[in-house]
């Protein structure tokens, strides 16, 4: 089974001394440690208020340049603190993409805290992604992953099922899979204009600290269109209890600004299976992807 992508660059505390003594002398003074390789980004910590963001391969280097361009625009959007850039880096002799410097927030990941400790702060983050899902303009970041039609991601689906991975979490988890995807199809498309999204919301892309939603980390996924796509995260981050909070305050919030959208939750479970779905077949390297995957997947398909 495929896992993390490898990196097409040794991304180490060496080379960001270097690019930042090259583009950011004033800065290179400080100490930077590792923190964490995802799939697309490694993050080192750049002495105690700042972090330094780099892509780890090619196909995501114009993911780094969304953010550069728009993660200003919807940090003044986001009652809730999101890691826009203080510096941009250049692509040079030693680094062939942009890269960026971005704050620190103190805290911990949600993925790595119980699932009903997050109940408390369901209610800000259904309020921060509707202050996010404003209707973005015509040049915003195109994702053909996330956003757009659920159909486009049938065969993905597909595959994934007859690969027999989300029976391994679940008993007749195809089938029930298959009936749920039907329904996500068959329900009210999104009537209203393409909005911002943050694009992946999952626990591992949000912080906490002593109890409270700190920050909405990872835009790397950033694109415009159906909501839904990000009210996935009501499966993949809560249980039923912080479920039911995130959904009444995003119902309540979503109506008031309208318009109507009565599919609203049938496609947010389709995208919930489609993320979830790839957690668990892709998760091998990545057991707390593979966690958020095996918690959603187990909501989704056992009522």
């Amino acid at each position: 089974m495929p896992g993390k992508p490898p990196a097409e660059i040794d991304l180490t505390p060496t080379l960001v001394h270097a690019l930042l003594a090259e583009q950011h002398p004033d800065l290179a003074g400080l100490p930077v440690r590792w923190v964490a390789h995802g799939w697309d980004n490694a993050t080192f910590r750049l002495g105690e208020d700042l972090a330094v963001r780099l892509p780890r391969r090619a196909s995501a280097a114009p993911l780094v340049e969304h953010e550069q361009r728009w993660l200003g625009v919807l940090a003044a959007l986001c009652p809730v603190p999101v890691p826009a850039p203080v510096r941009t880096g250049r692509p040079g002799a030693t680094f062939p993409w942009a890269w960026s410097v971005v704050p620190w927030f103190i805290g911990r990941h949600a993925a790595d805290e119980p699932v009903a400790a997050r109940t408390p702060w369901a209610g800000t983050l259904a309020e921060a992604l509707a202050a996010l899902h404003a209707p973005a303009p015509a040049e915003a970041p195109v994702n053909p992953v996330r956003g757009g039609s659920l159909a486009g991601r049938s065969a993905a689906l597909a595959e994934r099922l007859a690969g027999g991975h989300l029976d391994r979490v679940l008993p007749d988890a195809r089938a029930r899979a298959e009936a749920l995807w039907r329904d996500a199809l068959a329900a009210p498309a999104w009537p209203g204009p393409p909005l911002w999204l943050h694009g992946d919301p999952h626990p591992a892309n949000l912080l906490t600290h002593d109890g409270r939603l700190a920050a909405l980390l990872d835009f790397g996924d950033l694109t415009a269109g159906d909501p839904a796509c990000d009210l996935a995260t009501a499966w993949l981050t809560f249980d039923a209890t912080g479920r039911a909070v995130f959904q009444a305050r995003s119902d309540a919030l979503a109506d008031a600004a309208g318009p109507p959208d009565p599919g609203r939750w049938r496609r947010a479970a389709g995208w919930a299976l489609i993320m979830a779905s790839a957690m668990v077949t892709h998760g091998d390297d990545d057991p707390v992807i593979a966690a958020i995957g095996e918690h959603a997947l187990r909501d989704l398909l056992a009522g």
